[in-house]
């Protein structure tokens, strides 16, 4: 699953993402999309949202400067929201995709689609310290046709930050269960002059730790796009001009970043310029048909000093993970299984299938720290064994030098597995994420497992 995704990811962010590369098929803007604008300012930071797409930011200035930083060459730009599912190609009664776009799925987007189909406002409110919007989406890859869903978006002000809450409600009338896909959470594309991305990736959070430069120049003559992607378990990444001045964006619950920069070198160019920086925060996720989905993000203008050190401030402490399943999927993703659905009611119900897993999100913990996991679960049926897999930081797969194997009883009753992580000599250094075979009997007999919560511990 994990090779999976992550090719997954490779094809949405390098190859053919939104507004990109595909010139023959994404619209330009020929009309101004800074029209039917709503503001909010305070001293340090003014916003607009764009009513005409679907209330997406499209504007963003210091106060001081007046100049917008936010990139609206097409309605693939902006900061907007955007998710992915499936099926893949998405072809609703019939309706082909646009070929470039055919491997994006289901994909609604807050602006509007590649043919220049505006999303529609279904409410708007401005109340001078808030604004919220709610919209029906625009499938990107397909021209005009609407989303089977609505997006809803509060924008206030704090300081020199912008905070946003973001919600989407889907009402599919297709009901399957599709695999996980990277979710953005949300797309942030800025203007030209801020080209250099900045982040922290290395396995001291919180430590002040030297942050790196993320390097990756896309030019327009290349034959395609192939964003860098990375884990910033600082949880922000910011986008600065050569003074190391910018727009940080920050997801707390979030590691997982894409981004780079689309444009010729001379890193000039304003709102409605081709060229672009990008940067996404991205959480894997099952999007149910019938799914709630809300999320919180952080946009920080200022100096690389300042949105580092606002992400510091307003962190909460670092304590060990504690997943418990009470109202949703904590963002942990399942591989050759399903789920009982939408909405999570105190556990997830899962299928047991061979090789049936439960794969952690991106998180960072050292050795030192825990020493013991707590798996809550309830099994049915008449399963035996299960298996569990911890991941080293930067490591790509996980692998078997790195499991435990452990007894499991279907009793129908809720138990409390414990499994003592430093019987295995290589549980040493920094990890960065746990996936749980649900059960490695041969043959898998018919049952389910409701898993409760699962803990790190000291």
């Amino acid at each position: 699953m994990v090779k999976f995704i992550r090719i997954v990811r490779i094809f949405l962010y390098c190859s053919a993402f939104l507004g990109f590369s595909a010139t023959s098929f994404a619209q330009r803007s020929t009309a101004d999309s800074l029209k039917s604008m709503s503001y909010i300012q305070n001293e340090f930071i003014r916003v607009g949202i764009d009513l005409n797409l679907g209330g997406s930011i499209t504007f963003i200035s210091d106060v001081r400067k007046g100049e917008n930083m936010i990139n609206n060459s097409d309605w693939g730009r902006q900061v907007q929201m955007s998710f992915y599912s499936g099926p893949n190609p998405f072809t609703p009664n019939g309706k082909e995709p646009a070929p470039f776009w055919r491997g994006l799925g289901w994909n609604p987007i807050q602006s509007g689609d590649y043919a220049g189909k505006r999303s529609r406002v279904l409410v708007h409110e401005n109340e001078g310290k808030q604004l919220y919007v709610k919209c029906v989406p625009m499938q990107w890859p397909l021209d005009n046709e609407p989303g089977e869903c609505t997006f809803e978006s509060w924008i206030t002000l704090e300081g020199n930050t912008v905070q946003v809450r973001s919600r989407l409600v889907n009402n599919r009338q297709d009901t399957t269960q599709y695999h996980a896909r990277a979710q953005e959470l949300p797309a942030v594309y800025t203007n030209a002059p801020y080209h250099r991305m900045v982040t922290y990736r290395g396995s001291k959070p919180f430590s002040g730790d030297t942050i790196s430069l993320i390097k990756n120049h896309n030019y327009p003559k290349a034959p395609g796009i192939n964003w860098a992607y990375w884990q910033a378990t600082e949880g922000w990444t910011a986008n600065l001009n050569e003074a190391d001045y910018g727009l940080g964006v920050w997801n707390p619950d979030v590691q997982s970043y894409c981004g780079g920069y689309y444009g010729d070198g001379s890193f000039q160019g304003g709102s409605k310029d081709a060229s672009t920086g990008y940067i996404a925060p991205l959480h894997t996720e099952i999007l149910d048909h019938n799914i709630t989905y809300d999320y919180h993000y952080v946009l920080i203008l200022g100096s690389l000093d300042q949105i580092r050190g606002y992400v510091y401030k307003n962190s909460p402490k670092r304590t060990l993970p504690d997943y418990i399943f009470k109202k949703d999927r904590q963002h942990w993703i399942l591989q050759n299984t399903t789920d009982s659905g939408w909405p999570v009611n105190n556990g997830l119900q899962i299928k047991l299938r061979e090789n049936g897993s439960l794969i952690s999100p991106p998180l960072v913990w050292n050795a030192k720290e825990a020493t013991e996991l707590s798996f809550q679960a309830m099994y049915t049926g008449d399963t035996k064994t299960a298996k569990l897999y911890l991941k080293k930081f930067g490591e790509k797969e996980f692998k078997e030098e790195n499991a435990y194997q452990f007894d499991v009883k279907s009793s129908g009753k809720v138990t409390t597995y414990k499994v003592q992580l430093s019987q295995n000599q290589n549980y040493t250094g920094t990890f960065d994420g746990m996936k749980i075979v649900l059960t490695t009997d041969k043959p898998v007999r018919a049952g389910t497992v409701y898993v409760k919560s699962v803990s790190l511990k000291k």
